[in-house]
This record gives C-alpha cells, sequence and structure tokens, in this order.
C-alpha cells in the first residue's frame, strides 16, 4: 500500500466555501451567521472523483490522509466561535468523504484555534474528531494570527492541553500553518516554509518530548528548511548544550516528501533518516502545474521516490510502514474502512 500522508480537500463543494465567506462577512457586521448549506452526497462524489481520487489511479497510490484546505483553515478570521462552527463544518466534510470512499480517504482534522485563545478550546474538537469519526491526526497550526506570530511558541507550556490530548489518543499533529494576512510572507511560498522550519525550532528547543517522550509531529513540505540547515541545527543543539540533534528530535519529529523536485527529495533522504521520512504529495496543493524540464506534475512525487538510490525495504518504510507508526490508529482504521467496503 502507498499511503499519501499529506492531502487537502482543495476542492470542496463550491457552496461550502461561499458560507464562510457568509458567515465572515456577518460577523464582521454583527448579524447571526446563515444557515450551513445542504451538500448533498453526489456534488461530494463528484468534487473527489474528477480530483484527488483521478489523481490516486493516474500516480499509483492508493490511501490520503486527508484534511481540510489549509489556506481556508483561516485562524486569524472572526473569533472563536466562527473559528469552532467553521472547524465543524470542515471537518464533517471530511468526514463524509471518508464515508464515501473508505478505502482511498482517512480523516485528519483542522482544529478550531484562533490567536490568543487558549489551545483548550480545541480540546472537544479532537474528541469529537477522534471518537465519533474515527480521524488518525489534527493540523495544528503554531500562527492563528497568519504570519504576525502572535501566540507563544510550540515550546511553551500555552501548548500542552493539545499535547496532552494527542498522546492520549495516540495521534500526531502535522504542523501546518494557514493563509497569511501579512503582505510580507507570501502564503504557500513562504509562510508555510516559515512555519515548518519555526515549528522545528521552537521544539527543538523545548522540553515538550521529555515532558511527552512518545508524542509526535510531521513537519511538512519536506521540513521547510530544515534538511537543507541541518547542520546549522545541530550546531545550534551543541551550542545551547541539547545534545546530539539526532538524539533530541528524531524519536519525535517526522518528515513528509512535498518536495517538488529531484534534488530536493535526494538532499532529503540524505539528511534525515529514511524512518523518519513519510510519503506525501499534498495534491491536489499549491503547486499543481507541469515541470517543463521533466514533463511531469511537480507534485507528483511518487516519481521522485521511485529513482531515489534506496533499497524496496526502505521505499516501503516511506511509502506505508513509517506512516503507520506515526499514526498510532492508522492500521486499525484502514481495517475497520475496508470492512465496511467489504
Amino acid at each position: 500500500m502507498i499511503i499519501d500522508c499529506h492531502g487537502h480537500y482543495t476542492t470542496a463543494p463550491r457552496q461550502h466555501e461561499g458560507w464562510r465567506r457568509e458567515q465572515i462577512e456577518a460577523h464582521t457586521a454583527g448579524r447571526s451567521p446563515p444557515p450551513r448549506p445542504t451538500i448533498s452526497d453526489a456534488e461530494i462524489r463528484q468534487s473527489i472523483e474528477g480530483g484527488q481520487l483521478k489523481l490516486q489511479r493516474e500516480r499509483g497510490t492508493d490511501l490520503t490522509i486527508f484534511s481540510p484546505r489549509a489556506a481556508g483553515m483561516g485562524h486569524h478570521l472572526g473569533d472563536a466561535g466562527t473559528s469552532e462552527a467553521w472547524a465543524s463544518a470542515c471537518n464533517e466534510l471530511i468526514y463524509r468523504v471518508c464515508s464515501l470512499f473508505p478505502k482511498n480517504f482517512v480523516g485528519v482534522a483542522m482544529l478550531p484555534q484562533s490567536a490568543h485563545v487558549s489551545p483548550r478550546n480545541c480540546l472537544s474538537e479532537i474528541d469529537r474528531c477522534v471518537n465519533e469519526y474515527g480521524f488518525v491526526g489534527i493540523n495544528l497550526n503554531p500562527d492563528p494570527s497568519g504570519g504576525h506570530w502572535r501566540d507563544p511558541p510550540l515550546s511553551d507550556r500555552y501548548w500542552y492541553p493539545v499535547y496532552e490530548k494527542m498522546v492520549e489518543h495516540d495521534i500526531p499533529a502535522m504542523v501546518h500553518v494557514s493563509m497569511s494576512c501579512n503582505p510580507t510572507h507570501h502564503t504557500t511560498g513562504a509562510h508555510y516554509l516559515n512555519g515548518d522550519t519555526a515549528g522545528f525550532n521552537q521544539l527543538m528547543n523545548s522540553s515538550v518530548f521529555k515532558d511527552f517522550p512518545t508524542i509526535k509531529f510531521i513537519i511538512p513540505h519536506g521540513g521547510g528548511a530544515v534538511p537543507y540547515h541541518w547542520g546549522r541545527f545541530r550546531g545550534l543543539a551543541q551550542d545551547a548544550n541539547l545534545g546530539l540533534l539526532s538524539d533530541l528530535v528524531l524519536e519525535n519529529i517526522f518528515f513528509d516528501t512535498c518536495v517538488y523536485h529531484m534534488p530536493g527529495q535526494e538532499l532529503l533522504a540524505k539528511v534525515i533518516p529514511v524512518d523518519n521520512i513519510l510519503f506525501a504529495s499534498e495534491m491536489i496543493g499549491a503547486v499543481r502545474g507541469i515541470d517543463p524540464e521533466t514533463g511531469h506534475h511537480y507534485d507528483d512525487t511518487k516519481r521522485y521516490i521511485d529513482q531515489l538510490p534506496l533499497s524496496a525495504a526502505d521505499k516501503a518504510k516511506i511509502f506505508e510502514a513509517n506512516a503507520r507508526c506515526v499514526y498510532g490508529r492508522l492500521s486499525q482504521t484502514i481495517e475497520r474502512q475496508a470492512a465496511k467496503v467489504g
């Protein structure tokens, strides 16, 4: 099985995004939001069959760990109430996709985060998504302010209620920012990669892994700048008397393969141990075009992994085994959803 650990519902029916605009407009005007739209199973099927499912089949992948559109989380918009309603609506849609296509998608939750609002606000949604929907992870936004970084770093005990819930449910968090409202930080070209790098650095310089020895985080987009600057982080850890970087983070931090050129994948595989790399493409995501140098889509990342000079056993880890280890509930969920189909 080939498991893609990083997919977003970027093709959700238009009325879903339309309701979000109406919700924020109503909040700004001090009005009650309109009722959520009715979205049929047929509309959800159409949105998936012509998009993510089609690309799964074309590119030879089997299962996508699927979450709401990252840029659409919009934690900087509205307030805690609008975030709660929006997260609920988005997660419900993911659950419906997974129910309609149980062999192809497993859910990950977005959280109802808001800047300057305690992460405790997210705990009931985590419980609901794990217990009722069978989700296997969460996306954790280290910057709910949308590019202004106004909340404490991930090293702070401010985040510990979420960490405690992650350990309780045996679920990892993908450290994933949302849309940037800061004009100096392009959302996908700068803010995403900044968030990856900053999140890693914050966790590296923390006692999180001492306090939560089994906790797991995925740093997406190939880890941002981390693999390229692994020597810098090793040196920083050494100068701070934190010990060897590999000992410090590699039991708890993992990296995905959303890197859209062959040299980048080669670097990732040379620097990061194979046990810490999870296959991912983020399709259909931020980079959708065809690379003129290869004639293939940039985000067809399986092609890169296929070409790496790794053993079949190591590639099997990247494609499947590592995801089953990091997402502690994944194997059970795959079996349960397969039973529904069978």
